[in-house]
């Protein structure tokens, strides 16, 4: 398991590597934008070698990116679904120059409208996006499942990756807290193994990517996305510990994107905590 976390690119792309370095990271995530904030940020041919230099050079043997969270593919709203093709586009390209190994993406939200056509309106601006772009991959984020959000259950992420064409492009990222949130148990080898086989069976776990560990502030099944500080929320220890040792997670990148240093950075001391719980699951599991 490549564990890492999320980092800045504040002062350029090579920063990241740096930073992602300075915590021991084996995996690194990344905005290719400011996430807030429509207008693209331009990268040079010299920035995008300057990074795959860097890269090669570190530890680190995974970069993901995450889409900006103004994404809503599914809009009925045909501005923001324009908007969105832009910019998940963008990021697409961004991930072909850099060598990234996908685009992490919250596939939007219903809001009050019909689930099933906002999941083919989202479908389509996928399809758009993967044709205009080369050959990185799209990570389809599972959600916690407040509101009409899109993705809150293996279904629709089966059904996500259906509307936009099913190509082989198309994989998904789990995140720990949305699914103990959404109502999968993932803290326990038996509940963690019964998720997996749903998830197998309604999407086929060949699509599965990158990971993301975070842990939750709130309790299983509350539908709210509040991340916690890795073994502090109601995943806990023990439960992240099980959520890493899964084998099936073996060579993937994992990324902590909330830990315990300022403003939720994921600090050294938080990814040395992620590899021993690993290592503890393991053993757990071998007894």
């Amino acid at each position: 398991m490549l564990i890492g976390a999320h980092v800045s690119t504040a002062g350029g792309l090579v920063k990241a590597v740096e930073r992602g370095v300075a915590v021991a990271a084996d995996s690194i995530q990344i905005f290719n934008q400011s996430p807030r904030m429509w207008r693209p940020t331009s990268y040079s041919e010299e920035d995008c070698a300057a990074f795959r230099e860097a890269l090669a050079a570190s530890r680190i043997d995974a970069v993901v990116i995450h889409a900006v969270y103004l994404l809503n593919c599914g809009s009925d709203d045909p501005d923001i679904r324009a908007k969105s093709l832009v910019s998940l586009t963008q990021s697409l390209r961004v991930g072909d120059q850099i060598g990234a190994s996908g685009v992490v993406l919250h596939p939007g939200s219903a809001k009050g409208g019909d689930v099933g056509e906002a999941i083919k309106r989202a479908g389509e601006v996928i399809a758009a996006a993967l044709a205009d772009s080369d050959h990185c991959g799209l990570h389809l984020e599972n959600t916690a499942g407040a509101g009409g959000t899109l993705g809150r259950s293996f279904a629709e992420l089966a059904a996500l990756t259906e509307a936009g064409g099913g190509s082989s492009r198309i994989g998904m990222c789990l995140d720990s807290c949305h699914l103990l949130a959404s109502g999968y148990d993932v803290r326990t080898n038996a509940t963690l193994d019964a998720v997996l086989a749903e998830c197998d069976r309604e999407i086929g776990l060949e699509r599965l990517h990158s990971i993301h560990l975070n842990d939750s502030l709130t309790k299983l099944g509350s539908n709210r996305d509040r991340h916690a500080a890795p073994g502090t929320g109601e995943i806990g220890e023990s439960g992240l510990a099980t959520f890493l040792s899964e084998p099936r997670f073996d060579s993937l990148p994992c990324v902590m994107e909330t830990g315990s240093g300022e403003k939720g950075a994921g600090t050294a001391a938080d990814v040395q905590l992620l590899r021993e719980l690993r290592k503890r699951g393991q053993r757990q599991r071998s007894e």
